[in-house]
Formats: C-alpha cells, structure tokens, sequence
C-alpha cells in the first residue's frame, strides 16, 4: 500500500514537470516547432521500487569513458554505488559524478534495465543523486523518479548513455515510461 502523502507528492512533481515542459523555455519542445508536447507516461507509483542504502565509495574512484548519443565521449567518475535487494535478489547501481558544459559538478545515476527500449527510453533512464558529507548517511534510492534525459524527446540533445555495468538485470516498472 503507497503512502497518500508520498503518492501525491510523486504526481504533483510529475504534473509540475509536465507544465515547465510547455512553459520553459529550456523544455525540449521549445528547441523544435517539429516537436509537439504531450503529457508525460509513468508508471504508477509502486513502493516495491524504493529502496535505503548508503553510498558505498570506492576508495579509488574510477576515472571512465561515457558515450553520448551524438558518439561523443565524456568523462565521468564512478565515486561508488548504492546496493538494494528486489524480490530476494542483490543488486547495485553505479553513482557518477559528472560535469555541465559549464563546468559544474552534479551526480547522478544512469541505468537501464529490462524495460529499456520496450517500455522505457531505448538510451536508458536517469535519476539525480544528491551527494551527502556524512559517509554514514543513508540514500532513499526512489526509482519512482526515474527520468528520461532530453534527448529522448527532441534529437537536437545528446544525453550520456548508461554503460553496460549500469543495466539491470530486471524489470523496473517504475518511474517514466517511453515518450513515443
């Protein structure tokens, strides 16, 4: 059973992108007249798909290649990953930390999964990550959050592509769904 709470909190942020989608004016839809804006697919919110774990860091951070979808390559390093169990199960999942174009450090999750390229964006999904001095914290990783990148809406982006340790090897029926 979800929470009321976090259900509404989930389709209000949904709703919330949905509208900066038409209105701003960095929106995908804003870039091409081509490009119609239609509400965004999720999946339904399903608790099944949070999960609490600490940041396990690596001790040595890896320093990789990530591919765009334009076939160019960036430079990200993998600071450490998040480990969860699903239906009995242990998995884990990488957490990057990246740059803009302007130089400004985020981290962030890529991943895909077995809905990838069936129910979800073919490149794969994203979710931001919010890196925590405390090296005890505890992440909520809320996989009703995923997100697809820009690129999956207008071609004129390019977005990293999610490498082939970050798949899944199960269905993530959570978060947003394909756009076509």
């Amino acid at each position: 059973m979800i929470d009321e709470t976090y259900l509404n909190e989930i389709l209000q942020e949904r709703q919330q992108k949905d509208s900066s989608m038409v209105v701003d004016q960095h929106s995908p839809f804003k870039r091409s007249p081509a490009i119609q804006f239609s509400p965004l697919k999720y999946y339904y919110p399903d608790p099944r798909y949070i999960f609490k774990s600490k940041l396990h860091k690596y001790e040595n951070p890896d320093t990789v290649s990530v591919l765009g979808t334009k076939g160019e390559y960036r430079v990200a390093i993998i600071e450490g990953y998040l480990a969860f169990n699903f239906d009995g199960s242990d998995y884990k999942i990488n957490v990057y930390k990246s740059h803009t174009r302007t130089g400004e450090f985020y981290h962030t999750i890529w991943f895909t999964d077995k809905t990838t390229g069936y129910e979800t964006y073919g490149v794969g999904r994203y979710i931001d990550f919010q890196l925590e001095a405390d090296p005890e914290f505890i992440y909520t990783l809320d996989f009703n959050k995923a997100y697809n990148p820009y690129c999956a809406y207008n071609s004129v982006y390019t977005c990293p592509i999610p490498r082939e340790e970050d798949h899944l090897d199960l269905k993530i029926k959570a978060g947003e769904k394909n756009f076509h």
